[in-house]
């Protein structure tokens, strides 16, 4: 028997009514505890503070993370405010990150911009590059004095079985069956670029297919023999640990990529001491020296940081002081930072889905033809892949956690829209003839009755909606919003497991904790009545 929708006298529980106001409270709280903590890299100084504030970004993979930590050290080394987003995602988000001074500067490379990032433009010189850039308040540096090209690896084993030496020699008709049973497989970026794999395998007459991957599992599948052809950078480490050989480029396909710094044209009027700094790296760098320090990296597990303070100290006399290379230290201290931040981009995004959420929910249970538009319209959304839905929102609201925020928002709807519709309409229609007959109207009834008698049903959708937002967050680590997707994507890059599991298994903890946390409040928000019955029928 259905139980009577009253409250217990001993124990009198909170009005299930404002179930999602109590719960959007303590999500705010949660929210503003996070906030009021200072994060990583925040100045306490107050001198500091009055410092010019500038904002580096690099992209993901490790060499341009080294460049950037660079920027960041010589930077603070001129007395500004630096920070350092590292692991930006692809060159077209980094770019548009510093076209909306979303970003101050990041390394870029000059094959890259002549061929993507400026291919509208057709730049044939160094002055066509810097006409292009001053146009969206760009500026350029000379060359740092090293190019790091692409080209293609094979194993040196394979390719000297099958007499492989340059491109063309992998033709499709032209070369023998063995050759044309080779798999390739190239990075997510290499694949769509301008100039990639889509132009290369016209330029050499290659099959047009090819398996697209994370440029740094390219060579975990080389290593796996899953694959035996792929992109790579001339100065990656991986090519001599892997004892692999690059494929000469024959037919001049690939252009000159010497890096550069791009950085904001207004930066030499806000921070006007840190672009002579920064112009030091201009011929400082060769490739043997940019090979030895991603290997230092990547094989040698040095953090980023610490091989860029090494290198300036050496190479341009700085005095910096090197970070400190303890592991465990390093570890519990990126733990607390990843954890404040991402608490804040669950608890921002529940709050604002369950104040949003639990209407419409209401909405579509009163009124049924609007009810379908509002099932449908959150049920599309959360099909929606998370990554499309990050790209989407990332022109909006820019990089850092607010994308994120707005993500986990829109996928956190459908659970509880659906959850709280649900619980409103399976109550049964005698008791909501009683609360008539009792002289309720239909708000009274609403927040007396119904509301109460759905509140375990609202309550487990907001439950269903929080662990899948604890999940789904990671992804904000692609665009510089933190929390566990960060040590995920580092490991990724350095093919390091103990970094992935440092976000992995945090984020799968913190889920648990969440989940619990939800049970315990069951017993303050859902009536007593309720509990028990569903209880029994548990039983």
């Amino acid at each position: 028997m259905f139980p009577k929708a009253r409250y217990d006298y001993e124990r009198p529980p909170m009005r299930s009514a404002s179930l999602w106001v109590w719960l959007a409270l303590h999500c705010s709280a949660a929210l503003l505890l996070v906030m009021g903590r200072p994060c990583h890299g925040q100045a306490t100084n107050a001198d500091l503070r009055s410092a010019p504030r500038v904002k580096i970004g690099s992209k993901s993979y490790t060499e341009n993370v080294i460049l950037g930590e660079m920027l960041t050290l010589l930077a603070r080394e001129a007395g500004c405010r630096a920070e350092h987003q590292a692991e930006l995602g692809g060159t077209q988000i980094a770019f548009e990150s510093l076209k909306k001074g979303e970003i101050d500067a990041y390394p870029e490379y000059t094959g890259t911009l002549t061929m993507e990032i400026l291919s509208d433009y057709q730049p044939h010189s160094d002055a066509d590059i810097e006409r292009a850039l001053s146009q969206s308040g760009i500026k350029i540096s000379r060359r740092l004095g090293f190019n790091n090209s692409y080209a293609l690896g094979v194993p040196r084993k394979l390719a000297r079985d099958l007499k492989l030496s340059q491109i063309s020699d992998l033709n499709q008709r032209q070369a023998e069956p063995a050759v044309r049973r080779l798999k390739f497989g190239f990075s997510d970026e290499f694949m769509n670029r301008g100039d990639g794999w889509p132009g290369l395998a016209q330029t050499y007459g290659l099959r047009s297919y090819a398996d697209g991957l994370d440029h740094n599992l390219c060579y975990q599948g080389i290593r796996s023999g899953k694959i035996h052809v792929t992109d790579v950078y001339t100065t990656d480490p991986e090519i001599a640990a892997y004892d692999m050989t690059t494929l000469k480029d024959d037919r001049g396909y690939f252009p000159q990529y010497d890096c550069v710094l791009l950085y904001r044209a207004d930066l030499v009027e806000r921070a006007p001491q840190v672009v002579p700094s920064w112009l030091r790296l201009e011929g400082a760098i060769d490739e043997p020296t940019m090979t030895r320090l991603n290997a230092q990296a990547r094989i040698g597990r040095v953090s980023e940081g610490r091989v860029a303070a090494m290198f300036l100290n050496e190479k341009l006399s700085t005095d910096i002081p090197l970070p400190k290379d303890d592991w465990w230290s390093r570890m519990l201290s990126r733990l607390a930072i990843n954890t404040q931040r991402h608490l804040l981009l669950v608890c921002a995004s529940l709050a604002a889905a369950i104040v949003v959420a639990v209407p419409l929910g209401i909405l579509a249970y009163r009124v049924p033809a609007i009810g379908h538009l509002v099932l449908g319209g959150v049920g599309i959304l959360q099909t929606l892949p998370s990554m499309a839905m990050l790209m989407f929102l990332l022109p909006v609201l820019g990089l850092g956690m607010w994308p994120t925020i707005a993500a986990l928002f829109l996928y956190s709807l459908l659970p509880i829209v659906r959850n709280t519709y649900a619980g409103l309409k399976e109550i049964p229609g005698n008791l909501r003839e009683s609360a008539t007959v009792l002289g309720l109207d239909a708000r009274a009834r609403m927040w007396l009755v119904e509301l109460p008698m759905a509140s375990r049903s609202i309550l487990s959708g907001i439950k269903t909606a929080a662990v899948i937002n604890v999940g789904t967050a990671t992804i904000g680590g692609l665009i510089g919003a933190g929390g566990y997707g960060q040590p995920i994507i580092t490991g990724t890059r350095l093919n390091d497991m103990t970094i992935i599991l440092q976000g992995a298994v945090p984020a799968a903890l913190m889920a648990l904790a969440v989940q619990w946390l939800f049970d315990l409040a069951e017993r303050f928000v859902v009536p007593k009545g309720l509990r028990i019955a569903a209880g029994k029928s548990g039983g």
